[in-house]
């Protein structure tokens, strides 16, 4: 009887869906870069206006700023989260013996990374200038690296609790923590005035293609290779 890889986790979808819904996130994706890169007038303009109304919130609250601060700086930092995706890859490799899943959750992190400073470099987008700053950011704007990062691991985490069959209780558990972290980065970054709302918004769509391009593409090379 044919045995499974040794890395092979005991749950592994087929890769259909996953290319499907990247190919799906590729449309918004490209067009909303595009959009950006020509500072179409309507989108820039409802930028500004959403970004004038939280900065001016944010200056008027300076107990939640505060916490927005640390949470974006700390727990929901890039590094933060690249750190978590590290001790994923150890545990991977230790527990395991998930070579390649390993190596494919390493490289997933390592694109994303890779596409949002490229996309900066290129598209060079001017962060919100305020008289009245409430907190600082360097480099340019589009796509967020904070929302990029965050939707990237906390979307392959989930993933690899679903492959090695978590638990109701636990899959709901890290399906609330994932979302509150992914939507609540993207919403400190605008409320603290270094990003605008569409960087935020690019950061989710590039990060949520980044993951399902690697779930599909791994599930994809595993299944093939089983059957050789």
């Amino acid at each position: 009887m044919h045995s499974p890889p040794v890395d092979s986790p005991p749950h592994t979808p087929t890769p259909g869906i996953a290319l499907r819904v990247a190919a799906a996130l590729a449309v918004p994706s490209v067009l909303l870069l595009v959009l950006v890169a020509m500072s179409w007038h309507p989108l820039m303009s409802l930028d500004g206006d959403i970004a004038r109304t939280s900065h001016r919130w944010a200056v008027d609250d300076p107990d939640t700023t505060q916490a927005f601060r640390i949470l974006t700086d700390w727990v929901w930092d890039p590094w933060t989260m690249r750190a978590l995706c590290a001790v994923t890859v150890l545990w991977l490799v230790l527990r395991h013996s998930a070579w390649w899943l390993a190596l494919w959750l390493t490289a997933a992190s390592v694109l994303g990374t890779l596409l949002q400073q490229g996309l900066k470099a290129a598209i060079d987008r001017e962060r919100p200038v305020w008289p009245d700053p409430v907190d600082s950011a360097h480099y340019a704007a589009f796509p967020s690296g904070h929302a990029l990062t965050a939707v990237v691991v906390c979307g392959l985490l989930l993933w690899l609790l679903r492959l090695y069959g978590a638990g109701r209780v636990l899959w709901r558990i890290a399906l609330t923590l994932a979302l509150v972290s992914v939507i609540g980065v993207g919403l400190t970054r605008i409320w603290l005035g270094v990003h605008w709302p569409t960087d935020v918004l690019g950061g989710w769509l590039l990060g949520a293609l980044v993951v399902a391009l690697a779930v599909g593409t791994y599930t994809r090379f595993r299944g093939d290779a089983e059957l050789r």
